[in-house]
């Protein structure tokens, strides 16, 4: 595992539904209302005392790294799971996560500090993931040569966060740049 991703999920099984009901609380109220969400409504959420919460996540900058560092690590299994593609098609696939990770990354991105080691470190294993499949892509010749996975993770997240009228459009707008990433026959 990346160094600085590395998860305070505790051992014992009572106290690991606790972490996890707290974490997928916060994904959820983060999304629906942003991360200066209280925390009690988190907890509440969650089916815990805030004294639970507290105890996993002693500051609300803990509980959104958490959340992140698990939205990074389904980040990058999904690099694993479309590594069967064809080459492209793979490559689409990974980036079509990557767009799902941003929008929920989004409800919380303000409160997350991008100097720590676990933002950063999240970072590295995005590229990490999705480097092999564009460089796959690349030597099957069907994404441009000349780019880095960094170039892409960029665009990409460009495209994702700015506001569209609708889904269609969103789509759209994704289609034109993965049009640009692709390699034209020469």
């Amino acid at each position: 595992m990346e160094p600085g991703l590395v998860s305070r999920r505790p051992k014992r099984a009572d106290a690991r539904r606790n972490f996890d009901a707290l974490v997928a609380a916060a994904r959820d109220t983060f999304a629906e209302r942003g991360a200066q969400t209280s925390l009690e409504d988190v907890a509440r959420h969650a089916g815990v005392s805030i004294a639970t919460l507290y105890r996993n996540f002693p500051t609300r900058e803990d509980l959104v790294e958490e959340v992140h560092r698990e939205e990074v690590e389904a980040l990058c299994r999904a690099a694993d799971d479309v590594v069967e593609l064809e080459p492209w098609e793979a490559l689409v696939a990974w980036l079509h996560r990557f767009v799902e990770y941003i929008g929920t990354k989004l409800a919380f991105a303000d409160a997350l500090n991008r100097s720590t080691d676990g933002f950063q470190a999240g970072r590295r294993a995005m590229r990490a993931a999705g480097g092999p499949l564009l460089e796959r892509a690349q030597r099957a010749g069907a994404a441009r040569q000349e780019v880095s996975i960094d170039d892409v993770l960029r665009m990409i997240s460009g495209v994702s966060t700015v506001e569209y009228v609708d889904a269609e459009q969103r789509k759209r707008v994704l289609e034109v740049a993965l049009a640009g990433l692709r390699a034209t026959p020469g």
